[in-house]
């Protein structure tokens, strides 16, 4: 039985006072609701207060400062439900759920307290029997205000947030809730997850797990787990079985448990393997694991998994740092993108999953990283990436702040990543695990004179134990980018490479001695279009105004905002020469640089393998309307450098780098595991002139050159690489020089790759 509690709620708004919550476990009085609204659940009450009409759209222009003035107050969701007591008549457990609440929460059933939350990241269950009754019930959920709850935490010190953001170490929330430099400050609260009953089996699996140790020319080793619960006084009779099909491709096998845990192995003769995109299939087994009492099957579950074995190779020795994944055996060399929240509202980002794999699937990649500073993902997300060949990093979410070290968290984080791991483990695309982001690096910039006073407990031992003990052959890493103490974070072999965003090609992004790249962006403004959509026409031109800088997006209250708007700007005129005169120009040359920098950066680093592994750009995809490095808008509208990244990211990509000496080289990248034939003619954009072609047998996982093109650093040239992969045609370009260029010869270059491109 399963019964969906989501739809339409009551909402009271309560004030909470002298900056302190109310007493936990008390039934709340709505007498003194001074805000009643209808919910819609899953949901944030920024939405319903939107909705009903109280407040403005909270992406508009700068309305979410509008908001700021509900982070005092409490909510309390209520609803009542209809319950039979026939539905449950088997003898199972009824189960009330939440998949998520934000974020400190009692919950009520007919009065009785049920439980209390403080996690919005993770699910919570509450066992009903006893307290649900025939008829009617009455659902309440208290929320306290999160703003209130952190003011009542000891601040020693040595525990903070960035910038202005000092309260987000002490409360398990998306750390971008209290504002980032690509989200907006919005506290959200609300049930943003579905709500359901459900009724559970006394004897039932409560847990598998799969994972591959190892792979040789004649299989594959499966190491597996089973745990199951029962009421039953007597073992004996149980046996678990655990069969397997992909395409052509099966396994079987069964085991008689002596205890309700099981851990084995199992040898997979020539199976199918999952490989990342471009280099093979992602094939996925359909395992379904039973469970018998005495011949009869009491429950299953079936479910998804890949084959695969990955090693990653490190190394922090200065002079012969390595940073390298082995997939199969085989080295892989990933391009893909951070993901962010689809959607400072959370509610909505799952709607949005499908389409988000969609652009991640056309420009090529092969990886994205689930950024920490952001939520857990729903499922789905990791399906359609597991049938897609797209490998997960999976941040935990933590994210630039130095967190306490006393242990006060340690239980809800052990709760926590207990809960995300028996999730998501099983998926063929989950490559590792990091603890955060960027915590190490904010140590390090913190110039503590020893190692103990930048010494993290929670991603050097609280995080590594929970992960060795639910997921042991999986990697974990202890910050992204790790910086043991001593190093630099442009001295280790994992890097965000940042730099000051100045033009894309300097020494700084041209010499970075990274081994992988963790983040790499710049900035793209969104089209007119798009922008209209979140900015007044008055507003629109020129762009330094609050409206702009509210989306651009520090807390206004504490500074003016115009930071990244400025550096945009900078940009624009390091390309051109010159400040643009409308809007229209401005968008399209900021998105031509940014689609120059996000190539640039993805091929330097084609060209610099093996010493460079892989590189994970700054972002897919806007979670709010705003000026980023997003190469789609909120609005899923492609800014220019979509096309120029899905061109840099073909499995075999064809690409000219930077002038030595007298040359430009001329490489051909193949990211396969098999031998390719490729043709390739270079001409000249404007006059059609052939500069270079001819074949090459390009071997597999390799980098070949082609020859050079002697072009001096002075002459400006658009570049077109026609080019056939075994007789599939592709097509790139390279733009030659440096700047200023002129505004209308980017136009017409624009229009030429458009025409002579592969669209």
């Amino acid at each position: 039985m399963r019964k969906s509690l989501n739809g339409v709620w009551e909402l009271y708004c309560l004030k909470e006072t002298g900056g302190k919550n109310p007493p936990f476990g008390v039934m709340p009085g709505l007498s003194n609701s001074f805000l009643t609204l209808s919910a819609n659940v899953p949901g944030e009450v920024q939405l319903d207060l939107e909705q009903n009409g109280v407040e403005p759209d909270p992406f508009y222009s700068d309305n979410y400062y509008s908001y700021i003035k509900y982070e005092n107050c409490g909510w309390v969701y209520r609803k009542t439900f209809d319950f039979s007591a026939a539905d449950s008549a088997d003898g199972s457990e009824l189960v009330l759920r939440f998949d998520g609440i934000d974020a400190v929460a009692d919950v009520f059933l007919n009065g009785v307290l049920l439980g209390h939350t403080e996690n919005m990241l993770v699910e919570h269950e509450f066992i009903a029997d006893g307290i649900i009754k025939d008829g009617e019930n009455d659902l309440t959920v208290h929320i306290f205000s999160t703003f209130d709850f952190i003011r009542q935490k000891d601040y020693p010190v040595g525990v903070h947030g960035s910038g202005d953001r000092m309260q987000l170490p002490y409360v398990r929330k998306a750390p971008h809730s209290f504002g980032w430099d690509i989200f907006p400050r919005m506290l959200t609260a609300g049930l943003w997850r579905d709500v359901y009953l459900f009724s559970r089996k006394k004897t039932r699996i409560t847990e598998t797990y799969f994972a591959v140790s190892s792979v040789n020319e004649n299989g594959a080793r499966l190491r597996w787990a089973v745990r199951f619960d029962t009421d039953c006084n007597e073992l004996d009779g149980f046996e678990i079985k655990i069969s397997a099909n992909c395409k052509e491709n099966s396994f079987c096998f069964s085991v008689r448990p002596g205890f309700t845990a099981v851990n084995s192995s199992y040898f997979i003769d020539s199976p199918r393997l999952w490989w990342p995109k471009g280099y093979g299939e992602p094939d996925l087994y359909s395992v379904t694991t039973a469970l018998y009492l005495n011949g009869s099957l009491v429950d299953a579950k079936t479910e998804k998994i890949g084959l695969r074995s990955v090693r990653l190779i490190r190394d922090f020795t200065p002079g012969a740092q390595r940073f390298e994944f082995i997939v199969n055996n085989e080295p892989v060399f990933l391009r893909g993108s951070n993901h962010v929240p689809t959607d400072v509202m959370h509610s909505r980002a799952k709607g949005k999953i499908e389409s988000t794999v969609r652009l991640l699937n056309e420009t090529g990649c092969n990886i994205i990283r689930s950024w920490g500073g952001g939520i857990y993902e729903d499922e789905e997300l990791y399906e359609r990436c597991d049938e897609s060949g797209i490998f997960v990093w999976q941040d935990f979410a933590f994210g630039n702040a130095a967190y306490p070290q006393d242990g006060s968290l340690d239980e809800n984080i052990t709760d926590e990543i207990k809960k995300l791991i028996k999730r998501i483990r099983n998926h063929a695309c989950l490559l590792i695990y990091s603890s955060d982001n960027e915590i190490d690096m904010r140590y390090r910039n913190m110039d503590y004179p020893q190692a103990r006073q930048s010494y993290n407990k929670i991603s050097q031992e609280l995080l590594p134990n929970i992960t060795s003990q639910h997921d042991p052959y999986r990697y974990y890493m202890a910050s992204s980018p790790e910086t043991p103490f001593g190093l630099t974070v442009d001295n280790v072999p994992e890097q965000h490479t940042w730099g000051a965003r100045a033009w894309f090609k300097d020494d700084y992004y041209k010499h970075s001695s990274a081994c992988f790249i963790g983040e790499a962006g710049y900035h793209g403004c969104p089209s007119p279009e798009s922008l209209r959509k979140f900015i007044p026409e008055n507003d629109i031109w020129p762009v330094f105004n609050r409206s702009y800088a509210a989306h651009s997006t520090e807390d206004l209250r504490y500074s003016e905002g115009l930071g990244r708007i400025r550096m945009m700007a900078d940009q624009v005129e390091i390309l051109c020469g010159e400040r643009t005169e409308n809007i229209e120009d401005f968008s399209f040359v900021s998105q031509f640089a940014q689609g120059e920098a996000i190539k640039f950066f993805i091929e330097r680093s084609l060209f610099l393998r093996p010493n460079r592994t892989g590189i994970i750009w700054w972002n897919i995809v806007d979670g709010w309307p705003q000026i980023s490095d997003a190469i789609v808008d909120y609005y899923f509208n492609k800014k220019l450098g979509f096309d120029f990244i899905r061109r840099s990211q073909y499995p075999v990509t064809a690409f000219v780098g930077e002038l030595s000496g007298w040359d430009h080289p001329f490489v051909i990248a193949k990211c396969t595991l098999a031998d390719a034939k490729v043709c390739y003619k270079i001409t000249d954009g404007d006059t059609g002139e052939t500069l270079l072609e001819g074949q090459k047998l390009v071997p597999a996982n390799k980098n070949v050159s082609a020859g050079g093109l002697r072009i001096p650093l002075s002459a400006k040239r658009l570049l077109q690489i026609n080019y056939t992969v075994n007789g599939r045609k592709q097509f790139n370009h390279y733009i030659t020089g440096t700047p200023p260029y002129d505004l209308k010869t980017l136009r017409r270059w624009l229009g030429i790759i458009n025409a002579n491109g592969d669209r």
